[in-house]
């Protein structure tokens, strides 16, 4: 289980997708992230909720579930009420979404909007991936679409996370030059990247939730691509690192704070095949 602002549209399809929810689930502490919607477990094991809902009583409905699998005291409300348009019985269908089985997804993200859903992250081992898969099936009707891109997570995703270690890449205020202690993670990073061969690394720039969403977008995307032209002059071949930039769009923290703020700009290494 970050949000892209709704539009109201006259057609009665368009209007339906206003409806959005999301989870971010992340590195493995509770497991699990999000998007245009989202649900996120995060690093230090709190779970953001961001989206649009058409009423109070979904968003008290919705956060009553989440409060429940993962606790109170985990869960960062971000929701929203806005003019959207629901299906019916849409908030019933994202509860039985919110399933204790989403703890095992890391890495990943559950994005409602409107009658499609999303999910994408990692699990431990393939029965997992089935039983989440199967458990997402189960609490819709046929008139959702499932978009499935979990994965069975890699050991060489570890070892990147480890070398990582929850720290942050650090740029100059509003660029993409990166700072005396970011070069020093990236020395690190460099050395624990050339040790998978043949794996194709995606570089992920993230930005916090301040300033406009397309310049967010921007400058995600040009530090991603700073830390890969670093990367490749530490010797790593430039085909194997792909660059891509989400700027707020999956927080790991509040945005109302200084501290999940610093938190949401970040780097994040996603190894491939």
């Amino acid at each position: 289980m970050a949000s892209h602002p709704n539009r109201f549209m006259t057609s009665t399809a368009r209007a339906l997708a206003g409806a959005c929810l999301a989870l971010l689930l992340s590195p493995r502490v509770v497991q699990a992230q999000a998007t245009p919607t989202p649900v996120s477990a995060t690093s230090s094991g709190k779970v953001v909720v961001a989206g649009t809902v058409p009423d109070e009583a979904t968003r008290a409905a919705v956060l009553t579930r989440l409060r429940e699998v993962y606790g109170a005291e985990r869960v960062v409300d971000q929701l929203s009420l806005g003019s959207v348009v629901a299906p019916p019985n849409w908030g019933q269908h994202v509860q039985r979404l919110i399933s204790p089985s989403l703890k095992q997804v890391s890495h990943g993200q559950l994005s409602v909007q409107g009658q499609t859903v999303d999910l994408r992250g990692e699990v431990g081992n393939e029965a997992q991936r089935q039983q989440v898969v199967s458990e997402v099936a189960q609490a819709l009707n046929p008139t959702y679409s499932v978009r499935n891109s979990l994965r069975v997570a890699v050991r060489e995703q570890a070892l990147v996370d480890q070398a990582l270690a929850q720290r942050i890449v650090e740029f100059e205020a509003g660029s993409a030059v990166l700072r005396p202690e970011g070069l020093r993670i990236l020395d690190e990073m460099a050395v624990a990247l050339s040790q998978l061969q043949g794996k194709r690394i995606e570089v992920i720039g993230h930005t916090d939730a301040l300033g406009h969403r397309p310049g967010n977008i921007s400058l995600s995307l040009a530090r991603a691509q700073a830390v890969k032209t670093y990367l490749v002059g530490k010797g790593l071949a430039p085909d194997r690192l792909q660059t891509s930039g989400m700027g707020p769009d999956q927080p790991v923290a509040s945005n109302d704070t200084e501290d999940g703020r610093a938190r949401n700009r970040r780097i994040e290494f996603r190894v491939g095949s």
